[in-house]
């Protein structure tokens, strides 16, 4: 009975979401490239990407934010889905076979006119913009951070690791940014000693860094040496066999770079804690920061 109430309510706050949901789309490049989002209730609120991962769309991580969604009217800041070209993203892989990056998309045009696109129409707030992503997602927000960080105020990078030379075919504007990371240390796909992303199919992208050596460029990047902080987050879900311990580098003046490393952690979410709501609090928490 208990789990049937909750399944309920489930539904109906994602038929409630979608109901509620705006689709639009801007022209880039002569694509038409759509997106979904809530329109917020004021103006100046905070601007939020959440991008899915490879082979999915904007609409198919909807379900996966319900906590995230719930915070964003009482916390001023407006949620945006944007769909992959062909459901992919023209990230920073050299060898991904994907139609966007055989294509060569340009994805800071679609972001930065969907950025001129809620400033325009809803007043949004364009100094406090970030983007999350979800793996081939989270390594679209590593190449908004590399490319046009001038955009961003902050991004979250979630089972995703920086391609190694090889692979790595944007070119930085080597500009400190806050970021965080949240790798697995079990995950069989971006794996979190780096090595060759393989998906189940077979599809191949190509060699990533390990997440230490990703952590570690964007905390030089940003200025920093030594050991970051570490503490042990609370083990909220003992069952599931994961720990995850917090490292951050901050200090006054400079944008925070942390990592969430899960211990035991594969390609998925942990338990522990909601991710995206774990990105909203890193986001949050560099509002009003120069960098």
């Amino acid at each position: 009975m208990k789990s049937s109430a909750i399944l309920v309510i489930a539904l109906f706050f994602f038929n409630s979401t979608f109901s509620q949901m705006i689709d639009d789309s801007v022209n880039v490049d002569g694509h038409t490239r759509t997106f979904h989002f809530i329109a917020p209730r004021e103006k100046g609120v905070s601007l939020v990407f959440v991008l899915h991962g490879s082979d999915g769309n904007g609409l198919g991580i909807v379900a996966a934010t319900k906590a995230l969604a719930e915070k964003a009217g009482p916390e001023h800041f407006m949620l945006v889905y944007p769909d992959g070209y062909k459901k992919y993203w023209n990230e920073c892989r050299k060898a991904s076979p994907a139609a966007t990056n055989i294509e060569n998309i340009n994805e800071e045009g679609f972001f930065t006119a969907m950025i001129n696109y809620f400033e325009k129409k809803f007043g949004i707030n364009s100094s406090n913009v970030f983007a999350v992503g979800t793996s081939g997602g989270g390594h679209m927000c590593y190449k908004l951070a590399l490319t046009i960080p001038e955009k961003f105020k902050a991004v979250t990078a979630i089972i995703a690791n920086l391609p190694d030379s090889g692979n790595l075919d944007c070119a930085g504007k080597n500009k400190p940014i806050a970021i965080m990371i949240v790798n697995g240390t079990l995950d069989p796909i971006n794996k979190y000693e780096g090595g060759p992303v393989i998906f189940a199919n077979g599809t191949s992208m190509g060699n990533v860094l390990s997440t230490d050596q990703t952590f570690a460029y964007w905390a030089k990047l940003a200025g920093y040496r030594g050991k970051p902080e570490m503490v042990k987050l609370p083990d909220s879900d003992p069952q599931d066999g994961r720990q995850i311990e917090k490292y951050i580098y901050h200090q006054t003046g400079k944008p925070d770079v942390a990592l969430l490393k899960v211990i035991g952690g594969k390609h998925d979410y942990p338990n522990d804690i909601n991710v995206h709501v774990a990105a909203w609090e890193f986001f949050k928490s560099q509002i009003g920061k120069t960098q």
